[in-house]
């Protein structure tokens, strides 16, 4: 089956999903086509994290067009299945990043599109990024 043929969003809400929980989390997806909250993580009494869930089944780079950066308390979780997302030996690639640290590894295209994303090959290289592989964490501790 071809990489189009699958769902990767819901598949990578559903993955980072299943981490939180088997971390311990109190977990809950979010329903809704036009979101920019996937999951909300209840941490405490009036503590909570928000995420925004991004998929990748490829190996290029996630669109955040419609991220709003900054916001304290929110996540991005970005996903990569490394085109592999039909093999389910393969583990994802997963970085997770505060939503306040979201600008600085954003490349904007040229040209009249315009188009936010952030390149996997960049959080794989800059070392900055380290910080964030595998860093499910940052959403459960509060002080990150």
């Amino acid at each position: 089956m071809s990489i189009e043929k699958y769902n990767t969003n819901l598949a990578a809400e559903y993955y980072a999903l299943s981490v939180l929980h088997r971390l311990g989390a109190e977990a809950n997806l979010t329903l809704g086509n036009k979101k920019s909250v996937d999951v909300v993580v209840v941490r405490d009494a009036g503590d909570v994290a928000t995420v925004d869930v991004k998929g990748l089944a490829g190996t290029t780079s996630w669109p955040v067009d419609n991220v709003k950066m900054g916001r304290p308390n929110h996540f991005l979780v970005f996903i990569c299945f490394l085109g592999k997302i039909g093999d389910l030996t393969v583990v994802p690639e997963v970085y997770v990043m505060p939503s306040e640290r979201l600008a600085e590894f954003t490349y904007t295209s040229p040209g009249e599109a315009k188009r936010k994303v952030v390149e996997l090959r960049v959080l794989r290289k800059r070392p900055e990024a380290k910080q964030f592989r595998d860093a499910w964490h940052l959403i459960l501790n509060p002080t990150h």
